[in-house]
């Protein structure tokens, strides 16, 4: 314990450390510093489900302060400090979690989630259906967050084959309707809506699982160019057919 509190320490001194001598960092505000917190933070998911676990403690150490820097600005303002965030968040937790801290029953993961919202509602005065929903988030997880909302008043499929049929559904209404621009954005925006709703109930994160499959597609297409090389050709200059034979041995060749 005694290295993790000198670990910690030694970083928030560095952190008030920067923000008095670098030029750079004195200049920061909590706007300009956020871009940079979301991308660590997908940095670090990116590490986690690469299973990279060197990448994934570089990555979490980079998170971390900006954690620090953020609670820094917040103290300067007089508006709390890094011990106050902690000490908020102990306390939510433990509130959060009566089946642990309190004689609640919760054995299964679902029912947690469950508690989990009712708390928020019941005892943090969260008042609507779409309390808390940031605006700032990506909108593939702005959707599930949106969704996740509803099913905790019960505005929810009851299996997946539900939220299945209903993309089946929007996907034909956006084959039948590619008239005007507006109907086409609008018809491919519920397809979304409800792609997103069918990752929700398969318990998948669309945002990354979206990026994964950009990676792999990325992956394919420049390995299928490596393979057309080798044969003498250029992938670039073929036509779709051979272009997507290579691209069919990339797949295989995984």
């Amino acid at each position: 314990m005694q290295g993790l509190e000198q670990a910690l320490l030694g970083l928030q001194q560095l952190t008030e450390r920067l923000r008095r001598d670098c030029p750079w960092d004195r200049e920061q505000t909590t706007r300009t510093i956020v871009p940079h917190t979301v991308e660590e933070a997908y940095e670090v998911a990116d590490a986690a489900l690469a299973g990279d676990d060197d990448k994934l403690l570089d990555e979490l150490g980079d998170l971390l302060f900006q954690v620090y820097f953020l609670a820094l600005l917040l103290e300067e303002q007089g508006k709390g400090d890094l011990a106050q965030a902690a000490r908020l968040i102990h306390e939510k937790l433990v509130r959060r979690h009566p089946h642990v801290f309190g004689d609640v029953e919760a054995e299964t993961p679902g029912r947690v989630k469950e508690n989990w919202e009712r708390i928020k509602r019941e005892q943090e005065g969260r008042e609507g259906v779409f309390h808390h929903v940031p605006e700032a988030l990506p909108a593939l997880l702005h959707a599930r967050k949106l969704q996740q909302r509803a099913k905790a008043v019960g505005f929810e499929y009851p299996d997946v084959q539900g939220a299945l049929a209903d993309l089946q559904d929007e996907l034909c209404e956006l084959q039948d309707d590619l008239g005007s621009e507006e109907r086409r954005a609008e018809e491919l925006g519920d397809v979304l809506f409800a792609a997103v709703n069918v990752a929700r109930k398969l318990d998948v994160d669309p945002e990354l699982e979206l990026r994964r499959a950009s990676e792999r597609f990325r992956a394919r297409v420049e390995a299928a160019e490596l393979l057309a090389r080798e044969n003498g050709e250029d992938w670039g200059a073929l036509p779709l057919e051979r272009q997507d034979h290579y691209f069919d041995l990339a797949k295989e060749h995984e």
